[in-house]
């Protein structure tokens, strides 16, 4: 099976955008005082971060890391964030769509390459998720924050993994490699948007606050007649 691929601008493109939201996400806690070199770390961890997962779990050098281009556009793109941040605020549902694509994009990439590795269904699949969310886990590590994907009213995964699982089924029944992974894009970024716009999460976390005790009823040895 040969991996889905896509032009190295658009890749660039896709790394780009989440560098530059890493920095923007960054820029907004003032009271950590990030010089320019942590903001360029964090923007390049947030755009390279599921890449790097991806090819580290298929032991492959990082594609990032293959190309000059890569660390240039991310740097040049976590700068700008933090010095347009209050701009590109204003642009918020712009970066949202753009953002949905491309956990829709690095979650086909990191699934069909999983597949072409030679991997089963499942771990396919659990690569291609990592590689879409990577990035924000890091991001948010790097910060000493809770991990935003598993806060309440956060779809990323759950967007990542039905593309993922979309494109695996689809390539188990012979559906064309370009047709599964366009699904796999169109379903993360349509499950993603409709979470935006109606505010979907998964339930709460809970617990038993009571664990019921079994009552056991011993019955009187009836008197004889």
């Amino acid at each position: 099976m040969a991996a889905f691929t896509i032009p190295l601008w658009a890749d660039l493109l896709a790394v780009g955008i989440g560098s530059l939201q890493g920095a923007m996400f960054a820029a907004q806690f003032r009271d950590r005082r990030l010089d320019l070199l942590g903001v360029a770390i964090i923007g390049i961890a947030t755009g390279f971060g599921g890449g790097l997962i991806r090819d580290l779990l298929l032991n492959e050098v990082p594609k990032a890391l293959q190309s000059n281009w890569y660390l240039p556009v991310a740097t040049g793109a976590a700068l700008v964030g933090m010095l347009l941040e209050r701009l590109f605020s204003r642009l918020n549902h712009v970066i949202t769509v753009l953002d949905a694509l491309t956990i829709g994009l690095f979650g086909a990439i990191g699934a069909t390459a999983a597949q072409a590795a030679g991997l089963p269904p499942i771990p396919a699949i659990f690569v291609g998720v990592v590689a879409a969310v990577g990035g924000s886990i890091l991001r948010d590590l790097l910060l000493g924050m809770p991990i935003a994907l598993m806060h309440v009213g956060s779809l990323y995964a759950v967007a990542a993994l039905v593309g993922a699982t979309s494109l695996v089924v689809l390539d188990g029944f012979g559906v064309g490699i370009p047709i599964a992974a366009a699904v796999c894009v169109a379903l993360t970024f349509t499950v993603r948007i409709l979470a935006v716009l109606f505010h979907w999460s998964l339930p709460e976390q809970r617990r038993l606050e009571r664990i019921p005790r079994m009552r056991i009823v011993r019955r009187r040895p009836r008197p004889d007649a």
